[in-house]
């Protein structure tokens, strides 16, 4: 059951790179969130009661729910549709997911060689997403993306801290949720002021800035 939902979290990413609807890309984030509580629930034992708690809150409530909705909600108003031309191409933008995908499953082989006590499959492809969303906000132009593409990091670094231990403690998950709503906060706060002041809103813009 747990290596499915792996590699459905892992494949959720190729189908990032496939579409250009930036809502779309909410909604593949919100089902990555669903895909890591169903792995906090049946994966993780020797956790405490409030640890799992707080994880199940930050995974299901947070990542699949509140902050997916809050997107939608800045999408929405500011009108954005798609995703601009990005810098490479489309066609061989999934050429290089493909690769980063299989990239995965040989750093899952090299973790299961070791014999580490890292989880092969969840180190694989916590990589995938952390290496794919690296490119994606590279690739991309729109402000918006570049939120969404941090937050697909952010669960990979998520998912990397399951592959090497059974329990966080509750101070590191503090730490992530912390990190994440500021990076948020402030990432809406900068797309807002942008569109208020150009007719745009993918990083060429920012050529246009003067002090």
């Amino acid at each position: 059951m747990t290596n499915i939902l792996i590699i459905l979290l892992g494949t959720s990413v190729l189908y990032v790179f496939a579409v250009s609807r930036i809502e779309s890309y909410v909604k593949t984030l919100a089902l990555q969130g669903v895909f890591l509580f169903l792995l906090v629930i049946t994966d993780i034992h020797k956790i405490n009661w409030l640890n799992l708690g707080f994880l199940m809150f930050e995974t299901l409530l947070i990542k699949a729910v509140f902050i997916p909705v809050f997107l939608l909600r800045v999408i929405r108003k500011n009108e954005i549709g798609r995703e601009v031309e990005p810098y490479i191409s489309q066609f061989y933008s999934i050429l290089i997911a493909s690769g980063i995908f299989m990239f995965g499953f040989v750093a899952a082989f090299w973790a299961a060689r070791t014999n580490a006590g890292i989880k092969p499959l969840y180190f694989g492809m916590s990589l995938v997403l952390i290496v794919a969303s690296l490119f994606l906000i590279v690739n991309r132009k729109r402000i918006i993306t570049h939120i969404l593409c941090y937050m697909i990091l952010e669960n990979g670094i998520f998912l990397l801290s399951l592959s090497v231990a059974n329990e966080m403690p509750m101070l590191v998950n503090i730490g992530v949720l912390l990190d994440l709503f500021v990076g948020i906060y402030l990432f809406v706060i900068f797309f807002n002021k942008i569109q208020e002041m150009y007719d745009g809103s993918h990083v060429d813009i920012l050529t246009e800035l003067r002090d």
